[in-house]
């Protein structure tokens, strides 16, 4: 079960794809969306994450920090983001603890099988570093908009 909305977002440092370790409480003062994803380059991921960089400039006029996190490794974020030209940093939980400190880590099912892995969701976190909205259960191709919606 996800944190909910009206705590503090628990802070964290993960790396990037590059390396360069990121801590969230180094973006106060700015809203930011922090949306988990299950893995780099597979077809919901690739629409979700193509949507918020088709977007980016409505996210950057309003100020929006974007921050994806999946537990792949820096290497896999780094391809992923230049195959598809992202412009927002992703973060590499590669032992999911912080995905498990966020409540988007468990038992899935996939075509008759059952693995350990992320549930799509994301997190609306105000500029004071609180939860502001929820989302879970995320559609890829609609999310963006869906997260855009608030901020109008």
């Amino acid at each position: 079960m996800p944190i909910s909305a009206g705590i503090p977002a628990p802070d964290f440092s993960l790396e990037d794809e590059t390396g360069t370790l990121r801590r969230l409480s180094e973006y106060r003062g700015r809203p930011v969306v922090l949306y988990f994803y299950p893995r780099d380059d597979t077809p919901g991921c690739t629409t979700e994450a193509c949507n918020f960089r088709d977007d980016y400039s409505a996210y950057q006029e309003a100020g929006i920090t974007i921050l994806g996190v999946s537990p792949d490794t820096p290497k896999s974020h780094s391809k992923f983001k230049t195959k598809y030209q992202l412009p927002f940093a992703l973060l590499a939980d590669v032992d999911h603890k912080v995905c498990e400190l966020y409540g988007v880590w468990g038992r899935k099912k996939f075509r008759g099988r059952e693995y350990d892995g992320v549930f799509r969701t994301t997190f609306l976190i105000s500029p004071e570093g609180n939860i502001q909205q929820v989302f879970e259960n995320v559609k890829p191709a609609e999310h963006s908009a869906e997260v855009l919606q608030v901020f109008r």
